[in-house]
């Protein structure tokens, strides 16, 4: 009894930080937002405070502010504009982050590529974005010419190579970007006024499981909008904050979740091209980073290693991620002390975000959009339908498939194939005319405990992730869970 009126003042508490969420509006389409904008008034509230941290370097807001200007100035100088399609090719470092800001501040799309992708389909990637202009790391630079004659970017002027250690050299089909630039010109640009909530801010492609990799539609609006939340209701930081980011900056968690909930709170972040478990706590200590933007996959890691002293007395107060397995959550709170985790739940298509903001345990917690678990027959790969014709809800706590409505507060915006966008609507699924964004996720809900009325739900697998077994409905995501609670499972 006791255990329970603690949990429920503890979650009163929460209301501080849920009620400015829940408050929350988006920012109008034609609002001029964008990351750019923040980033610039982030950068004049705390120009001197360290905002990257990286290898040797560290740079301040104003350092990487006033380089993003000169990048834009000389990338308008070329032709570049308001709409146009750069792709970004490069690994985990500042230039990289320097090149997204300076593309935003024009208006223009960052096509993110995947730095593991070579061959086909790398070549699908870029011809699809139908990009005029290619920012590549010289650490790239190989898988790049492997595809030269196979993609629609020709010129050597469209070819930015980004220099990087002393153990590259240019090739000769690229120009080196920083000996175009001029540093004089470091002062905002007057076309960033122009840039609005509406305009996309990137492409962030999917990681090609049901098929080649799609290019999601991120607009200003959607990167504003995640990344201000997560930073008040979730991480809970502010300027004296330092986040670890070894996640990929071209997807979403590492990008939304980590780099702009940083940018939003004038925090400084570590960034680091690859994740390491071994030199994971050193860093933490070294950086003393309070804040960790994870996949599951990353936190199994951390979990399997033997205990070190770096991890005793650790700063990590909070992290925000998604994929935690339950054995590895209870690591993270019981051996490193990590007292709020905050599972998240979405997709860089998706029109919807579940957090778990109440600081429960292992569920991806709750979200404001208007969502249903439907039945879904995973033998036949069908939604299954009542006599009416319609969708049929699920109202226990059974796994169904999580679909999302479309609508002014959840808007679907899609991927740039507008077949592969419509694929993924359900239509008139409870009502004629009604759409719905299906995730391709079973999903249940949970109980756990006094959570002021919100349903929350956890995550079971995906839909091509399950099989049949003796007429039940088995997740393998389920299977690896049991595997993993065997001592001699490694």
């Amino acid at each position: 009894m006791l255990k329970r009126v603690i949990e429920f003042f503890r979650v009163l508490g929460e209301l501080r930080y849920l009620i400015p969420v829940m408050r929350y509006k988006f920012p109008d389409p034609e609002d001029p937002a964008s990351l750019a904008h923040t980033f610039q008034a982030t950068s004049n509230k705390f120009a001197e405070r360290p905002f990257l941290y990286f290898e040797d370097e560290m740079w301040t807001y104003d350092d990487s502010n006033k380089a993003a200007n000169i990048l834009s100035t000389y990338l308008i100088s070329t032709g570049v504009k308001h709409g146009d399609r750069i792709i970004l090719f490069m690994e985990n470092r500042p230039s990289f982050v320097i090149s997204l800001l300076a593309l935003n501040k024009i208006g223009a799309i960052a096509v993110l590529i995947n730095t593991s992708l070579t061959g086909d389909p790398l070549i699908h990637c870029i011809n699809s974005s139908d990009s005029i202009k290619c920012i590549v790391g010289a650490e790239q630079a190989d898988a790049l010419e492997d595809v030269l004659d196979q993609i629609n970017i020709t010129k050597q002027e469209d070819f930015l190579w980004s220099k990087d250690t002393d153990q590259y050299s240019l090739p000769d089909w690229a120009i080196d970007l920083q000996a175009q630039l001029d540093n004089s010109n470091d002062k905002n640009l007057d076309e960033t006024n122009s840039v609005k909530a509406k305009d996309v801010a990137c492409y962030i492609f999917t990681s090609g499981t049901t098929g080649v990799p799609k290019a999601a539609i991120c607009p200003n609006q959607k990167l504003i909008a995640a990344s201000i939340n997560i930073k008040m209701a979730g991480y809970r930081i502010n300027e004296k904050d330092c986040m670890h980011n070894s996640l990929p900056l071209y997807h979403s968690t590492g990008l939304m979740l980590g780099l702009c909930a940083v940018v939003q709170a004038g925090a400084s972040t570590f960034i680091k091209r690859k994740f390491s478990a071994t030199s994971f706590w050193d860093e933490v200590q070294k950086y003393n980073t309070t804040a960790l933007v994870y996949i599951g996959e990353l936190c199994r890691y951390l979990a399997n290693l033997e205990p070190s002293q770096a991890e005793q007395n650790n700063p990590l107060k909070v992290m925000v991620g998604n994929g935690l397995r339950p054995d590895v959550w209870d690591t993270f709170k019981d051996r490193f002390q990590v007292n709020r985790i905050v599972e998240i739940y979405g997709a860089s298509e998706g029109n919807a975000l579940f957090m778990n903001l109440l600081n429960k345990n292992k569920t991806i917690g709750m979200t404001n959009a208007d969502v249903a678990l439907i039945e879904y027959d995973v033998a036949e790969d069908e939604v299954l339908k009542a006599n009416d014709g319609f969708c049929k809800r699920i109202l226990n706590h059974d796994p169904g498939l999580l679909i999302v409505r479309i609508g002014p507060n959840a808007v679907f915006n899609g991927y740039t194939d507008a077949q592969a966008t419509e694929k993924k609507i359900l239509r008139n699924v409870f009502d004629k005319g009604d759409a719905w964004f299906n995730t391709g996720d079973l999903i249940k809900t949970v109980d756990v405990g006094y959570a002021l009325g919100k349903t929350h739900y956890q995550f079971v697998d995906r839909i091509g992730d399950t099989f049949r077994w003796k007429s039940e409905n088995v997740s393998t995501n389920e299977v690896g869970e049991l595997l993993n609670g065997f001592k001699d499972v490694n």
